[in-house]
Order: structure tokens, then C-alpha cells, then sequence
């Protein structure tokens, strides 16, 4: 059954919907194994692979062939990303941990797509800075420092392409984003994302229910 992460629907309804999802492979399974036992409790921050297949959908119907990945942890989700791409694709991945992303370079290679990747370990809003000015972003994807979203997000909307999407994890924050009563910085700054999204009419944005809430925003 795939590995589901949604605190956001009821129980019955994610054992329903995880039945009728396709499974993860043996190379994503063995990823997720590997990340949770070389990282321990912080094996939590990997996508669900339920989400991690949405995406790479999505990567493909998008027909996307240069995309960027703002965290990568131990790279479950940009095998996803990267497969969606097709072989001539390029992943460019923005971390800070040789560690965790030594992990995924492992299973890259397993997986055969190592060599669509780019990882650059520096902080992201440098590597973004430092990209070519030729360089059009046909996907990003959003998965780090929760208090920087917003940065993230404004560094990263001009280099997209119209019609481009960037992809936002952790958007429901555990559902953390309808308490009044938390004002957890992490919290403030995903409540203060979404606000920022939804009113901004360079985008159409949806905010679905995946994993701890999986934003799409698609630039007009």
C-alpha cells in the first residue's frame, strides 16, 4: 500500500483512497527505507508516495524539461520530478545537507536518473540567484525553510514560464494553519504563503488536500 501522510481526511478515507493508488517500486521502497533508518525520526520530512507519484504525473502532463527543487532531503521527490521529466530533462535540486542528499544520490543512481540531476548544495536563494538568465523554469517545487516560502516563491516566479507551475509542500502545516491559537513561526509564515498566493493574480492556485497539504500554482 503506498505510503500516505495526510492528517487532513479521515482515516477510512485515506486507507480507501491508498487501495486504490498505485504502489511505490522496489527502488522507491528501498529509498524510504534507507531514509528512515540513516535519518530516524526525521524521516517524517519525505514526501508520502502518494504524493510523490501526483507529482511525477504532473511533471509529465506538464510536458516540463528544465525543473527545481527547493529542498530535497534524501531525494524521494526529485526521483519523482526527475522521472517525470523524461531523459532529456533536467532536475536542478537546491540543498544544504551533504548527508541526507548523499542518500538520494545512492538511489538516483539505482533508480537511472542521476544524470537528469543537478544538485547544488548552497542556499537555495543563492543557487536561484546565480542560475543563467536564459534559463526558463517549466516546474519548482517548494519543500524547505517554512519562514522563507514567500522568498522562495518571489525569487523563483519570474524565471518560470507561462503556463509553469511550482509545486508547494507542507501547506497545511498538520492542520496547524486554522488554529488561532498557534502563532508558531513556521505557522505564521505558511498562513502568511497562502494568503500571498491566493491573492496574487499572476497565478491560479489550488490547495489540495495530499500528503500535508500539496499547493499547485500555475503563472498566467
Amino acid at each position: 500500500m503506498p505510503d500516505f501522510r495526510s492528517d487532513s481526511v479521515l482515516p477510512e478515507i485515506a486507507a480507501y483512497a491508498a487501495a486504490h493508488t498505485t504502489e511505490p517500486d522496489d527502488v522507491q521502497r528501498a529509498l524510504m527505507a534507507a531514509t528512515e533508518a540513516r535519518t530516524g525520526e526525521f524521516s517524517r520530512m519525505q514526501i508520502g508516495g502518494d504524493q510523490g507519484l501526483l507529482m511525477e504525473i504532473i511533471t509529465r502532463s506538464a510536458g516540463a524539461g528544465t525543473a527545481i527543487e527547493i529542498g530535497t532531503f534524501t531525494g524521494y521527490s526529485a526521483m519523482s520530478i526527475a522521472r517525470g521529466l523524461g531523459p532529456e530533462g533536467r532536475l536542478i535540486c537546491c540543498d544544504i545537507s551533504e548527508e541526507w542528499t548523499a542518500i538520494g544520490r545512492e538511489y538516483w543512481q539505482i533508480a537511472g536518473v542521476a544524470d537528469r540531476i543537478d544538485l547544488r548544495i548552497a542556499p537555495a536563494l543563492e543557487t536561484i540567484a546565480s542560475l543563467d538568465d536564459d534559463i526558463v523554469i517549466d516546474l519548482a517545487f517548494i519543500d524547505a525553510d517554512k519562514t522563507n516560502y514567500a522568498n522562495y516563491y518571489e525569487a523563483l516566479l519570474p524565471r518560470l514560464r507561462v503556463g509553469g507551475l511550482i509545486l508547494v509542500d507542507n501547506t497545511l502545516w498538520s492542520g496547524s494553519v486554522i488554529d488561532p491559537d498557534d502563532h508558531d513561526d513556521d505557522t505564521v509564515a505558511i498562513r502568511a504563503f497562502n494568503d500571498l498566493v491566493a491573492a496574487d493574480e499572476r497565478v491560479r492556485v489550488v490547495l489540495l488536500t495530499v500528503g500535508d497539504g500539496l499547493t499547485v500554482i500555475e503563472k498566467r
